[in-house]
């Protein structure tokens, strides 16, 4: 690990993967413990524009801080002080917690792999899949891509026994196999972690210094799902010169939970204020942690039709429906007000959704291609084909004449189907799924052609 990380007062000759010496915001120097160092694992700044909302109140205008394009959302914000301590402590691998499509678990696995550091990961599902294999969808994909180790565990398991006792068994199992891990808590949330978005806020206030033409923001929106985003940036933006109202949408839990959790955070940092006067909370969990309604779902197809921001359906999503729900039904709070939501990214948790939204995006068709449209003839390639029987399906094709010959253009569905002795002419084409087999003197075709033209002689 040494030999990987460079010297403190070395200059790297690229900034990102460095790890270099942290200063605090002057307004934040009060805050203890400040963390001695930072890894550059994020592509910050990212951007902020104005986002094209509909039916926005009266005089309102939203705007959007794109956390989803940092390279692993929001999640990596908290990573590059948590991984910079767990380089620094000698670790050489990472136990983290969360559910089974955590985007959290997914950036921390990717960022550990970029440190040469091993991750285990302990996953949390539905009690009737705890022993099969869970499959490759969305941040599984990566994480298993990347090597990380998955343990799984019941939804009951974790809230009976707790993320800390789980990732401290986790933790003893590896010390006794002389490992040496670095335990990060669901969402990379604690005092630590939360310096990731006092440190955005830092970044919203530049931002806003250079070219924005004098906008300031009355109201920062974003979502919470582990309470470290909100901590840090509800007192970022309590200690520094935003005077923003920050308002948290929780897709876990309830308010209730995370006014207290909030409160454990700033009081880790040594800040003197109560949670409830930095950040306001509400309820977006509907039907439960990433668990969705069709109107939900279709909000987010709706809104990624109207603007062209696609928002994921665990946090951002619902953080973003909840706020337009609020918009419709209490407009006179919001009107005049210009709104900066934050995206913090997650579209992976898509993939998982694919059925629930299926049915909300039926725009495609097949290309309608008139007969008279001409057609290129390639060679011939004659094949010697016995019988003629048995076609399960011979169509979704158009038929034109030309020449003496009969043309398909479309699919061939054959299943041991049977040509008579023909000279068969495919100009451009494949096969897909497609066998041929030799049986007492006949070749049977078995599967699926898909053919751009193919041209049969009159039989």
């Amino acid at each position: 690990m040494d030999d990987f990380m460079p010297k403190t007062d070395d200059k790297p000759p690229f900034e990102f993967l460095s790890r270099k010496p942290y200063t605090p915001p002057s307004w934040a120097a009060n805050l203890s413990p400040i963390p001695s160092h930072i890894f550059s694992l994020g592509h910050f700044p990212t951007p902020i524009h104005k986002w094209n909302l509909p039916d926005l109140p009266e005089g309102t205008e939203v705007y959007i801080k794109r956390d989803d394009l940092s390279g692993m959302q929001n999640k990596i914000r908290k990573l590059e002080f948590l991984l910079a301590e767990a380089v620094a402590q000698g670790a050489d691998c990472i136990v983290t917690i969360g559910g089974i499509q955590s985007n959290h678990c997914r950036a921390t696995a990717v960022a550990a792999k970029y440190l040469n550091l091993d991750c285990y990961l302990i996953l949390f599902t539905s009690e009737a899949l705890i022993d099969k294999d869970p499959g490759l969808t969305g941040n599984l994909l990566v994480e298993r891509l990347v090597g990380a180790h998955v343990d799984l565990i019941s939804k009951e398991e974790y809230a009976g026994i707790g993320g800390v006792a789980l990732t401290n068994i986790l933790k003893e199992k590896l010390l006794s196999e002389g490992r040496k891990p670095y335990v990060i808590p669901a969402g990379g949330s604690n005092s630590l972690g939360t310096w990731g978005y006092v440190e955005a806020v830092r970044e919203i206030e530049q931002q806003l210094g250079k070219g924005s033409g004098g906008i300031t923001f009355d109201d920062i929106v974003v979502a919470c799902g582990s309470g470290g985003t909100i901590a840090g940036l509800a007192l970022g933006t309590w200690l520094s010169g935003l005077a923003a109202k920050v308002h948290a949408f929780c897709v876990s839990d309830y308010p209730d939970y995370f006014y207290d959790h909030v409160q454990g955070l700033t009081d880790g940092l040594q800040a003197i204020v109560s949670s409830h006067d930095i950040v306001n909370i509400q309820n977006a969990k509907g039907l439960g942690y990433a668990m969705n309604t069709t109107e939900e779902l279709t909000f987010v197809q709706e809104i990624a039709k109207a603007t062209g921001i696609v928002l994921d359906p665990v946090y951002s999503g619902k953080a973003a429906y909840r706020m337009m729900r609020d918009m419709a039904k209490n407009p006179e709070k919001w009107e005049g007000r210009k709104v900066l939501f934050i995206h913090t990214g997650g579209l992976l948790g898509l993939y998982e959704k694919t059925e629930q939204i299926a049915p909300l995006v039926g725009n495609w068709r097949r290309m309608d291609i008139q007969a008279s449209i001409p057609r290129q003839v390639g060679a011939d390639i004659s094949n010697s084909i016995s019988g003629w029987s048995d076609w399960k399906e011979m169509g979704h094709g158009t038929y034109i004449s030309a020449g003496g010959w009969s043309f398909l253009l479309g699919r061939l569905n054959c299943r041991y189907g049977k040509l008579h002795a023909v000279s068969l002419r495919i100009t451009t084409g494949f096969f897909v799924e497609n066998t041929i087999v030799l049986a007492e003197g006949k070749m049977l075709l078995d599967g699926i052609f898909q053919v751009k033209t193919c041209g049969f002689p009159p039989l």
